[in-house]
């Protein structure tokens, strides 16, 4: 696996982790490349949309654009996916403990 679909990955995986940990399950796509950024995985806004409508795609999550902002909000399947208790390829599962 390439580097460039290694931190793909981690970035679904943090996304989900956020939206898993955020009130509603809800934050929106600013924030999000902001969280992302701050825990090391290097995103701008547009890579942080891209990788939004790929979790909507797979039925992870479900994205509102507002024109200005896009708000994103987890899926059942996305919460499991992020918590580890579902497995969906293309997001790698929490570590133990994690």
């Amino acid at each position: 696996m390439s580097y460039a679909q290694t931190l793909r990955e981690h970035r679904r995986a943090a996304i989900l982790r956020h939206l898993e940990q955020s009130g509603d399950y809800t934050s929106n796509a600013a924030i999000l490349a902001d969280v992302l950024n701050g825990i090391g995985i290097a995103t701008t806004r547009d890579q942080a949309i891209g990788e939004l409508a790929w979790l909507q795609e797979q039925g992870l999550a479900s994205l509102t654009d507002h024109g200005d902002f896009t708000v994103v909000t987890a899926t059942q399947r996305g919460v499991e996916t992020a918590q580890g208790v579902a497995i969906h390829p293309g997001v790698p599962r929490p570590r133990p403990g994690a």
